[in-house]
């Protein structure tokens, strides 16, 4: 009985767990560095509100590109 070659290859299961490191650290990353651009703005702008923006946005890019990524690997 031959195994699918697909299922088993190493290359394969390599790159799915490069997509569950990058998911790990993708969504820290996007959080802080919306907070130091909101942090940014608020030391140029004088203001007291954009940097809670800027981690709220952050946030939400992460978890777009979080669902991205799970999508392309549910096609694959």
């Amino acid at each position: 009985m031959a195994t699918d070659p697909r299922k088993s290859s190493p290359v394969r299961s390599l790159a799915r767990v490069e997509s569950l490191i990058q998911i790990g650290l993708l969504l820290p990353a996007a959080v802080v560095i919306g907070w130091l651009i909101g942090l940014a703005l608020d030391r140029w702008l004088h203001q007291h509100w954009i940097n809670i923006a800027g981690l709220i946005l952050g946030a939400v890019a992460g978890f777009v590109q979080i669902f991205r990524i799970v999508l392309a690997q549910m096609k694959e």
